[in-house]
């Protein structure tokens, strides 16, 4: 089949670039159908991986080759197949995707997702997070950045830490790693794109800010701390200083919007009117130490502070910190979209935990956990930029295959897509169990012969 071709074409050329981490031939097939196993089977439990792969299938213990595989336990597998190795790799092909890109702007959404093991006991270093209803469960932290531009999104950083693991220093440190690590592969790119990190209220801190702006980009983030003292400007022109709430009331109402938001951690959509105002301020932020300095240097920044309101709502108002400035309704509603646009990476995270299924990992090492992960994320690359890679006519049929009603109106999202490579990757792992059977036995039992036979018919 033509699209057929054309897809294991194009899924093996992304597969390509990974191909230095491996090793040798056997492994590398090996990790390629077990990407593919991990699209079909929206799982992480290697069973079910290897049950919808059309080579592992057929295979004896297909399941064994693949923990095999993630836990170092290969004789021929390359020490660079880790997690660390699978996500610079990840983000190497997302930069060298951006550079070829017309876009004067990225920005780069920041944020975590807790992966929650609630009943699981024996999986190593396991911490505390809290579930959908804030009760605290088993399971271990992630941070990930995904980079957004007009027509395409990237996953630039992905980590899984917890605090019980050996190598864990603390949570801001982490924070620190994944801003650095991003910056400097975004200095990759031309001097003239700019980019703009997108946080949310778990990032409200004066280090954080700081290192975003030491390595000169921007940054956009909701604030929960209304104690912290600022400097603003009244509504008569004067500086005065207090905290951040007493600056509230002295923003300059700017615009009007309307969107649909999530109502909750299940992502249940409302719709929202609210009212855009801002304000100048000067906050302090400390940079960080430089080699020698025992403690880091205080500074100041000019800012702008933008006030959500939500009207014809109960919700309290959201307070965006941005350095960006803010005088008039056409800024005003950038800075919003921004901060909207990082509910995006929400839907990329319910994405990979309801059809990646990397939730359900069983993996008994923490660097298995975190390669396996890992390649989850792989798969969740391949299908964000599936889109943009395949022609038409293989996107639609996937599309359709998926479930998706065929009007230009509603473009495939990546969810529609990935169930259409499940379907379609389930019929070739049973083709090739079939295959096995007629190779081991000379026939096919006469029910399943029957029922294939009606099947063709249709």
């Amino acid at each position: 089949m033509d699209w057929q071709a054309d897809w294991d074409a194009h899924f093996a050329a992304y597969l390509q670039h990974y191909r230095p981490l491996i090793g040798d031939q056997r492994t590398f097939t090996t990790f390629s159908q077990t990407i593919g196993g991990i699209i079909a089977a929206g799982s992480l439990v290697a069973s079910r991986i290897a049950a919808h792969t059309p080579l592992l299938a057929s295979s004896h213990y297909p399941a064994q080759r693949i923990l095999r595989m993630v836990e170092a336990q290969s004789t021929k597998r390359s020490p660079l197949l880790d997690a660390d190795h699978l996500t610079s790799t990840l983000r190497d092909t997302a930069i060298s995707s951006l550079r070829q890109q017309a876009a004067d702007e990225v920005w780069l959404i920041a944020d975590g997702s807790d992966l929650r093991k609630p009943y699981a006991t024996k999986m190593p270093d396991l911490m505390k997070v809290r579930n959908l209803s804030g009760q605290l469960v088993s399971g271990y932290h992630t941070l990930n950045v995904v980079a957004v531009t007009p027509q395409h999104r990237h996953i630039l950083y992905h980590h899984l830490y917890c605090s019980n693991a050996d190598d864990f220093i603390s949570e801001p440190k982490e924070v620190a790693n994944a801003i650095s690590t991003v910056s400097a592969a975004l200095g990759e790119l031309p001097s003239k794109l700019a980019a703009t990190w997108i946080m949310d209220r778990g990032f409200d801190d004066q280090s954080t800010w700081g290192q975003v702006w030491q390595q000169c980009t921007h940054l956009v983030v909701r604030l929960a701390h209304q104690e912290r003292l600022v400097s603003y400007r009244n509504r008569k022109g004067h500086w005065e200083h207090g905290p951040l709430s007493a600056a509230v009331p002295h923003a300059q109402a700017l615009a009007e919007v309307e969107t649909t938001i999530p109502a909750d951690r299940r992502q249940r959509q409302v719709k929202l009117r609210a009212r855009l105002s801002s304000v100048p301020l000067q906050v302090s932020y400390r940079l960080s130490a430089v080699e020698g300095e025992a403690k880091p240097k205080p500074a100041t920044k000019s800012v702008w502070l933008v006030v959500v309101e939500p009207l014809e709502s109960m919700m309290e108002p959201w307070l965006l910190l941005t350095d960006w400035r803010v005088e008039d309704s056409e800024a005003a509603e950038r800075i919003f979209r921004m901060y909207r646009q990082r509910w995006a990476i929400e839907e990329g995270f319910k994405f990979s935990k309801e059809c990646l299924g990397w939730e359900e990992v069983q993996v008994l090492d923490l660097e298995g956990i975190r390669t396996l992960v890992a390649m989850a994320w792989i798969a969740a690359g391949y299908l964000y930029e599936m889109g943009v890679g395949l022609n038409d006519e293989t996107v639609q049929l996937l599309a359709r295959l998926g479930g998706w009603d065929g009007r230009k109106a509603h473009k495939p999202g990546k969810i529609v897509l990935s169930r259409g490579l499940q379907r379609v990757l389930s019929m070739l792992a049973t083709e090739a169990i079939l295959a096995r059977h007629m190779a081991e036995y000379g026939e096919l039992p006469p029910m399943i012969a029957q029922m294939l036979g009606r099947c063709r018919e249709l």
